[in-house]
């Protein structure tokens, strides 16, 4: 799948390599599905991100990498309206989207965040049920529609055999496969999701990550998530912002913005990259001081 930088500018368009320093990811276009202009945010308010701005492109994947407590899940609350902005503007396809009602962001936006509480003994089929809420009036009852849907965000998460289980009865890998199936079930044309491999087996990771490329591919959802894995996201993401102590280091392809420097610079670690033996995108080899030579 070709790519190109989340944001094009005169200095980092396709073809120019990736977008680094202290003004990587400044700059707007109207193609943009989701936009933050200049955002700070944080928390206590300590701001963990200072006057930030990134552009996500409809119909790729976009993954946010870097160190722990570096901004990726701050950006992604922010961008998701979770968490509220003390300066600059979110846009949603062009709208303010804190001026856009909230049922109608909940139509545009599914969002997974970390960590999710589920109410007490509620079981799987009706956790998954609330996905289909953006989508009815008040008093509306459960259609046939919603039935379908559900039904299909449950096999597509392999979490069909649990629909009458309650939720704080199965393990950490079922439950965050429950979450996705709610998030699917919402039936946004764009998803946020905060780690959503997170518990899972390395075999139940990559089911979820297949299913993430999978909804891209055919039906062009337009994917954020935050991840620690960056070979993971070396495969599976389009466009990879890299971000360290609040701000964006580098943005672009796997290839442009996962090199030997750039990790480094990043993570503070030393490794080796190289092609991976099908697919050609970067994977990095971690040399720790105890590495075999």
């Amino acid at each position: 799948m070709s790519a190109r930088p989340v944001l094009a500018t005169p200095a980092t368009g396709a073809g120019a390599g990736p977008a680094t320093g202290p003004d990587a990811g400044t700059g707007t276009d109207a193609g943009f599905r989701l936009e933050a202009r200049g955002i700070t945010a944080g928390y206590d308010r300590k701001p963990i991100i200072e006057g930030l701005s990134l552009g996500i492109e409809p119909g790729r994947i976009t993954a946010l990498v870097g160190p722990n407590a570096c901004g990726k899940s701050t950006l992604l609350k922010s961008v998701a309206r979770l968490l509220p902005v003390a300066a600059g503007s979110v846009l949603l396809e062009g709208q303010d989207i804190h001026a856009l009602p909230t049922r109608e962001v909940a139509r545009r936006l599914g969002i997974l965040p970390q960590s999710p509480i589920a109410p007490e003994s509620i079981t799987v089929g009706d956790l998954v049920w609330r996905g289909r809420h953006p989508h009815r009036q008040f008093g509306q009852r459960r259609t046939a529609a919603d039935d379908e849907v559900i039904a299909d965000a449950l096999t597509a998460t392999g979490t069909a055999e649990l629909i009458d289980r309650p939720v704080d009865q199965l393990s950490g890998g079922q439950r965050q496969r429950v979450w996705i199936a709610l998030a699917l079930a919402q039936d946004t044309p764009t998803l946020l999701l905060d780690e959503p491999t997170t518990y899972l087996d390395i075999a139940h990771q990559i089911e979820v990550m297949d299913l993430l490329a999978d909804l891209n591919e055919q039906f062009g959802k337009t994917i954020v998530l935050v991840s620690h894995d960056l070979n993971q996201a070396a495969l599976y993401a389009s466009t990879i912002v890299a971000m360290r102590d609040g701000r964006i280091v580098c943005q672009g392809t796997p290839e442009e913005v996962l090199t030997e420097r750039t990790v480094a610079e990043v993570f503070g670690l030393d490794c080796l990259v190289v092609p991976h033996p099908r697919s050609h995108r970067p994977q990095i080899f971690p040399l720790g001081r105890r590495t075999p030579a």
